[in-house]
């Protein structure tokens, strides 16, 4: 590690003019052993639950040179036995998940260009996406403006697939182009407000080959209020636009409210509502809102029966939950259980429309800080689907629908050096 370390000192001090300058390394190791058992959706009937472990390694840079800012981070993605013990090579290799350089231009304004997270008020529509073992991050560039009680950020990307020198399809499962603008005001020390528009466009081919560019347009507004004991927030967003020549027109809105009982003991309750469009329903207009970036693990459920990856153009969602988070010396527990319910109907192909209700589904886990840089987590859920939830997931409700989970974080600052 000394010599490490001396290594480090020597690139620096080589590679820079004296200034005020801040090196720091940090390392996390992440396993998460899972057993899924109906986790995403049903169990099929006949099929059988599996277990694995995964596991995110990330080496974190970040740099600080008087005005400007450098962030590099590393990371390998892994399930375990996925490759053999004496492999010749990795299989997923190793990934760059950060890599920008921001330069403050002023006290108030700055610049960041680069592969960088971005991730706004409670992460609904841009999020980080942490639950994930490889996360989310941009090829993007984006501007900033800060005061005191205000912050304006603008921000843009342009994918290709390479360096091409004519005319190319975009094949990557992503966005050929996109726009943000968001706005924060924290208009007193307990209220806050938030704006976001956010524009997306995704290529496609048209039916005489030719490329063409859809723009989606997301945007609406998030709303904070907290005090001493209130923890509540509200947030609405829209979606119209086109997407694959299809009109687009969609909408979400949340409300949740929590209050501090006592300092360890905390209770809230939610509500979210996404739109859907009805089984049924002819026309063309894509009525299903989609969260786009957001970290929806964090939203409607553990088990990510929705919107992780899947139910997207589906029937929406209804979300009716409570949330209760007790804290004690260096453990922290939580309860929280679900009532899913479809934003629109639910018709088979019989014509026959079926309840509302998707099922319910109990959340507990735990987390316990084990020592200053490692922590354990763990959680199981288990959800109690309907008839409406076997018809859309096309899996076995009678049967336990279940899943667990345990983690360990060990996030050691490995290096830091200032001059």
């Amino acid at each position: 590690m000394k010599k490490l370390k001396l290594i480090l000192i020597l690139i620096v001090g080589l590679s820079f003019k004296i200034h005020s300058q801040e090196l720091d390394v940090n390392l996390q190791l992440r396993p998460r052993f899972e057993y899924r058992n109906g986790y995403k959706t049903l169990l099929p009937e006949g099929q059988k639950g599996t277990s694995q472990v995964s596991q995110r390694s990330r080496l974190n840079f970040n740099y600080k040179q008087e005005d400007l800012i450098v962030k590099l981070t590393l990371q390998n993605t892994r399930t375990w036995g996925d490759v053999v013990p004496a492999a010749a090579a990795d299989k997923n290799g190793v990934a760059v998940f950060e890599a920008w350089a921001q330069y403050n231009f002023t006290e108030k304004w700055s610049a960041r260009m680069g592969r960088q997270v971005l991730s706004y008020d409670n992460q609904r529509i841009l999020g980080e996406q942490d639950w994930g073992q490889q996360a989310q991050s941009h090829d993007a560039f984006t501007v900033s403006y800060q005061t005191e009680k205000q912050k304006l950020d603008f921000g843009g990307a342009y994918n290709s697939t390479a360096e091409n020198v004519f005319q190319t399809p975009y094949t990557v499962a992503s966005y050929k182009a996109l726009q943000y603008a968001w706005y924060h005001n924290q208009l007193s020390s307990d209220l806050g407000l938030s704006f976001l528009a956010l524009n997306t466009g995704y290529e496609y081919a048209n039916a005489d080959a030719k490329l063409l560019v859809d723009y989606k347009q997301t945007f609406g507004t998030y709303l904070t209020y907290k005090t001493s004991k209130i923890d509540s927030n509200f947030w609405v967003y829209g979606q119209t636009g086109k997407s694959t020549d299809l009109q687009v027109s969609a909408w979400n809105a949340a409300a949740n409210f929590g209050y501090q009982i006592t300092e360890s003991f905390k209770a809230g309750l939610g509500y979210e509502f996404l739109s859907g469009k009805d089984t049924n329903d002819g026309s063309s207009v894509i009525k299903s809102f989609n969260p786009i970036f957001g970290t929806n693990h964090g939203f409607n459920g553990y088990m990510d029966y929705f919107y992780v990856g899947n139910h997207l153009n589906n029937v929406g969602l209804q979300d009716a939950f409570l949330k209760l988070n007790y804290n004690i010396n260096k453990w922290q527990f939580t309860l929280s259980p679900h009532v899913f319910l479809s934003a629109a109907d639910v018709v088979t192909p019989l014509n026959e429309k079926l309840d509302s209700y998707f099922g319910t589904e109990i959340d507990a886990s735990f987390g316990y800080n084990f020592k200053k840089d490692i922590t354990v987590t763990g959680g199981y859920s288990q959800m109690f689907g309907s008839k409406t939830l076997e018809f859309s997931k096309n899996g076995d409700a009678g049967h336990t629908n279940n899943w667990a989970w345990l983690m360990i974080s060990v996030n050691p600052r490995i290096f830091s050096w200032k001059k």
